[in-house]
């Protein structure tokens, strides 16, 4: 690699992390966390929400969808992405959007990091993964795609997308093995923001018996529990330690 090629990439990385900073930094400011933990602020909220989508079913479709590649292209955590998603569009619609957007950015993301991250992640991230280096080599789309399904072992979302660097897989296994193996966690998700609309639009006050004895709060919460479970089977089964 020239020092131009070198360069370049310099600057270009310099700008993506400049334009994460700038664009985390003012979603938060737009953001008062005292409100979204505000029972009365989320059903006001949620009922504009609500109508707008009834009205621009279409558009606020194709802007979510845009923004959630966005979100994750820029390091973002999925739960936010998620819970929003089956809040305002239920969880089939939801589920499709979500998957569908987190590949697409997530495979996006990786290949941000490949060019311009690489020496980086391999500092950072190789001497403490390097044991699942030898399970990629043997198949990657079947280990990636368990990777995905088991919730990435506990790892950080935005660390599991960068992490195939280290492992040089392919655009098309990582694409693939993201969006088979995110079904199950992420349709979760999906369903618990589903359930919270539902159970705003039917109380009006905040209870907590109520939310833990709602179907469309508690069974998302089980499945989380499981995936859980399955996750640290997954990983003990086929990312053994070297």
């Amino acid at each position: 690699m020239n020092l131009n090629s070198r360069n370049l990439k310099l600057i270009i990385g310099v700008f993506y992390l400049l334009i994460l900073f700038f664009g985390l930094y003012y979603l938060f400011s737009l953001i008062d966390v005292r409100d979204l933990t505000s029972y009365e602020f989320i059903k006001s909220n949620k009922e504009i929400i609500i109508d707008y989508k009834n009205n621009n079913f279409l558009f606020l479709t194709i802007i979510f969808f845009l923004f959630s590649i966005a979100w994750y292209l820029l390091l973002g955590f999925a739960s936010p992405i998620l819970l929003f998603s089956g809040f305002v569009f239920g969880k089939w619609y939801g589920i499709l959007i979500a998957v569908v957007s987190a590949s697409i950015g997530t495979t996006l993301l990786y290949l941000l990091a490949k060019l311009f991250f690489i020496d980086l992640i391999k500092e950072k991230l190789e001497p403490k993964f390097s044991s699942l280096k030898l399970a990629f080599q043997k198949n990657e789309f079947l280990y990636f795609t368990l990777f995905r399904l088991g919730g990435g072992g506990g790892i950080p979302y935005a660390i599991q997308n960068v992490l195939p660097v280290l492992f040089n897989i392919s655009i098309k296994n990582y694409f693939l093995g993201t969006f088979i193996g995110s079904w199950p966690t992420m349709f979760i998700s999906v369903a618990l923001g589903s359930g919270i609309e539902k159970y705003i639009e039917t109380n009006e006050k905040l209870s907590l018996v109520n939310v833990i004895l709602s179907p469309d709060i508690y069974l998302p919460i089980l499945g989380f529990i499981l995936m859980l479970l399955v996750g640290l089977v997954i990983k003990k089964l086929f990312f053994k330690k070297n």
